[in-house]
C-alpha cells in the first residue's frame, strides 16, 4: 500500500513538473511573439510605417542642430537611407551610448547604428553578420611631426595623448611602450593640451580625430602603419525572428559596395566645413590603395 501512494504521488509530481514547464514554454513563446510584433522583425517596421532610430549625441554619428531640431550625421544618414530603402519614415528616438543596448532590449527603437559589435553587447543585442563601415586608429600630429609609423613613434621623446580607458589607450599602451603616454578623462581635455603644446600627437579612431582637429583648427589627421582597424555595425534587438537583421545586414553591405556610406560621410563632412579629400576614407579599401 505504502509503495503505491509513493508511486502515485512521484506520478502526480512529475506530472505538475510538466505542466509547470509546459506553462514556461508558452509564456516564453508568448514574450518572444510579443517582443517580434513591438518591433524586432522586419514586418513590424513595415506595417508600422516607421523606422526608429536610436540616436545620440557624438559627431561624426549624430549631430544635433539645436536651432531647427535636424539630426545630422552618419548614423542618422544610413538610417534615412535605410528607412527609404523600406518605403517607411525614420523617426529619431533620443537615447545615450551607455544606455542604448537597454533601449534597445526594452524595445524603444528598431536599431542604433554606428555601435561596434562586441561579444559582452552580443550577449543582450543582436548585430548583421555584414560590416557597416571601417575605421582607423589614427592619429592627430602636431604641426611640424612628420612621422608616418607607429614604430617612429616608440620613443621616449614623443608625447602622446589618449582617453583615459578608451581603445585606443589600451592598444597605445600596447603599442607604444617607449613613448610617453599622457591620459585625460576626455577627448576636448585631451584636446586642450595639444592646443598647449604639451602633446606631438593624439590617438583617437580617425573619423572622431577629424572632428576634433576641425575644431582645434591645426594638426593633420594620419593613419600609422601598420593600420590598426575596426568595423562598425548596426544594433537590433536580440529576438527569434532574424528577417530584420539579416535584411538590415543585406542592405548595409550594399550601400557600402555602391559607395553609398561613403558618400553620406563625405555628405556630412561638408555640411560642417570639412574637406573630404583631406579625411581618411571610412573605406578600408581606399586605405591600402
Amino acid at each position: 500500500m505504502t509503495e503505491q501512494v509513493g508511486s502515485r504521488r512521484a506520478f502526480l509530481a512529475a506530472g505538475s513538473l510538466v505542466g509547470a514547464a509546459a506553462t514556461l514554454a508558452a509564456a516564453s513563446s508568448s514574450s518572444a511573439s510579443a517582443q517580434d510584433a513591438a518591433g524586432g522583425s522586419l514586418k513590424a517596421i513595415r506595417d508600422r510605417g516607421e523606422l526608429r532610430i536610436g540616436v545620440a549625441p557624438g559627431e561624426p554619428w549624430f549631430y544635433k542642430d539645436q536651432r531647427s531640431g535636424e539630426w545630422y550625421g552618419l548614423g542618422w544618414g544610413l538610417g534615412v537611407a535605410v528607412a527609404k530603402e523600406l518605403g517607411v519614415k525614420p523617426v529619431p528616438v533620443e537615447t545615450t551610448w551607455g544606455n542604448a543596448v537597454a533601449a534597445l532590449q526594452a524595445g524603444q527603437f528598431d536599431v542604433m547604428f554606428t555601435m561596434d559589435a562586441t561579444p559582452q553587447r552580443a550577449l543582450a543585442v543582436d548585430f548583421p553578420v555584414q560590416p557597416m563601415f571601417w575605421y582607423a586608429q589614427g592619429v592627430l600630429l602636431a604641426d611640424g611631426v612628420t612621422v608616418t609609423s607607429w614604430e617612429e613613434m616608440n620613443k621616449p621623446e614623443f608625447r602622446i595623448g589618449v582617453v583615459l580607458g578608451t581603445s585606443p589607450d589600451r592598444d597605445i599602451t600596447v603599442r607604444l611602450p617607449k613613448a610617453t603616454i599622457e591620459r585625460f578623462p576626455s577627448a576636448d581635455e585631451t584636446g586642450a593640451a595639444f592646443i598647449a603644446g604639451r602633446m606631438d600627437g593624439i590617438s583617437l579612431f580617425h573619423p572622431a580625430l577629424v572632428m576634433l582637429q576641425s575644431r582645434l583648427k591645426r594638426g593633420k589627421v594620419i593613419l600609422p602603419q601598420p593600420l590598426r582597424e575596426s568595423p562598425s555595425s548596426a544594433a537590433v534587438p536580440n529576438v527569434a525572428d532574424k528577417s530584420w537583421r539579416d535584411w538590415l545586414g543585406v542592405c548595409l553591405a550594399y550601400f557600402y559596395a555602391t559607395g553609398q556610406t561613403q558618400k553620406i560621410f563625405e555628405d556630412y563632412l561638408a555640411f560642417r566645413g570639412i574637406d573630404p579629400a583631406s579625411t581618411p576614407a571610412i573605406m578600408r579599401e581606399r586605405w591600402k590603395a
